[in-house]
């Protein structure tokens, strides 16, 4: 399309709808203008002898009327075809007939859905009436040439091509709600992968804030109150906050590393050292990290070197044992303790089990530890037992290794 041609249509396009119906108007009216004194458009005479203002009148009446062809479809429709009665009866004149022809296409268009079935059943019905009267009255050839030549084609086509139009529109609007639908759909989407991140990310910090910085915190009290032991138990609990301080520091690192890696400004060839997420093997440290916090803990377990899990169980199994020990040391220290990491039937139970102090509380609890290792085991298709047990507290996860990414 000519570059002036999609300019005169964005201009026609950014016209209010009355705007474009007025000018409408006034093309058919200046269409009218031209022809009428060159007697280019009358069909033919009636007979009938009238003033010539009153057929101007009737033509500059329908291009009034053609004003409302978007406004009131059917109003403007009636009023046009009442302006057509009168123009037939004086001699029917083609200007008047292709103004109403306009009107009959705005009110297939715009007016209500069963308004085209409608216009085309009444055409029908006129061109027959209009046949038999025809007979009846001896002026059958003019009435069939006036049936042919202006009702069919101009009134009919008229009707139709405002049908084809409309289905096209309402098939556009249907994609067009389709189509936001979809992106609505996407969005919360997003918004639902987002606030999965943020959980998986608030469970992560949790994890490492209070398993490392709680550990850190209870030996650093140790080792304030140890002024009367040797110098090799003091280093040995200084070490272990060491070590707690150290290993806060490289997961801290991972999750930053891995948010810096998602983000859309990430350098591609500036990932830095990937560090491996903590798994069952870092598990010694763990336990070594809790005794040095003054917990009496056992741990059994019947995982061997050659003991393969997913990666997703493995984390999980670590992030569970490690909140768990630490709840041990915020509310039981000093306590005797027993971890258990059996592999029966396609799953992995890690189980903790340690006595309560008298006076402990002993409910279910609220906090976001247990509901940070309920959603972690869920997450795997596991499940997590938490709560008293005869004299002590238990917690228990079993994570089925069958479908779980390796």
């Amino acid at each position: 399309m000519p570059r002036h041609s999609t300019a005169v249509v964005t201009w026609w396009r950014s016209l209010p709808a009355v705007w474009q119906d007025v000018l409408i108007a006034v093309s058919s009216a200046g269409i009218g203008v031209i022809a009428y004194p060159l007697n280019w458009l009358a069909l033919f005479l009636t007979g009938l002898t009238v003033p010539e203002w009153v057929r101007i009148a009737l033509f500059g009446g329908i291009c009034v009327v053609q004003v409302f062809r978007r406004k009131a479809p059917i109003g403007a429709l009636v009023a046009g075809f009442v302006i057509v009665v009168a123009d037939g009866l004086i001699g029917p004149s083609l200007a008047v007939l292709l103004v109403f022809s306009d009107l009959v296409y705005s009110a297939v268009l715009y007016g209500p859905r069963r308004s085209g079935r409608i216009l085309v059943t009444i055409l029908a019905l006129t061109a027959v009436a209009l046949l038999g009267i025809g007979a009846a009255s001896g002026t059958a050839p003019i009435l069939v040439m006036l049936t042919g030549v202006a009702l069919v084609p101009l009134l009919g086509i008229s009707a139709w091509w405002a049908t084809s139009v409309r289905q096209h529109m309402e098939i556009a609007e249907a994609e067009r709600v389709n189509a936001e639908q979809l992106a609505r759909i996407a969005e919360l989407d997003r918004r639902a992968a987002v606030a999965a991140e943020r959980a998986r990310l608030a469970r992560d910090l949790h994890d490492v804030i209070a398993g490392h910085l709680s550990a850190i915190a209870i030996q650093s009290e140790a080792a304030l109150n140890l002024t009367d032991a040797s110098p090799e138990t003091q280093r040995a609990v200084l070490a272990s906050v060491r070590e707690n301080s150290v290993r806060a520091l490289e997961e801290m690192r991972a999750m930053i590393e891995l948010l810096r890696a998602d983000s859309p400004g990430a350098d591609e060839d500036d990932t830095g050292e990937a560090v491996v997420p903590a798994g069952l093997s870092e598990l010694g440290t763990l336990v070594e990290s809790a005794r040095a916090s003054g917990l009496d803990i056992e741990v059994r377990s019947e995982l061997g070197d050659s003991t393969a899990l997913p990666t997703a169980v493995d984390l999980t199994a670590y992030r569970i044992a490690q909140e768990a020990l630490t709840n041990v040391m915020k509310h039981a220290p000093g306590a005797r303790a027993r971890m258990d990491l059996r592999v029966a039937d396609g799953a992995l139970t890690v189980e903790v089990v340690n006595e309560l102090p008298a006076g402990a509380d002993r409910g279910p609890g609220t906090g976001a530890g247990l509901s940070n290792m309920r959603e972690r085991a869920m997450a795997v298709g596991g499940s997590l037992v938490a709560g008293p047990s005869g004299q002590g507290w238990l917690v228990r996860a079993v994570l089925p290794l069958a479908g779980v990414r390796a």
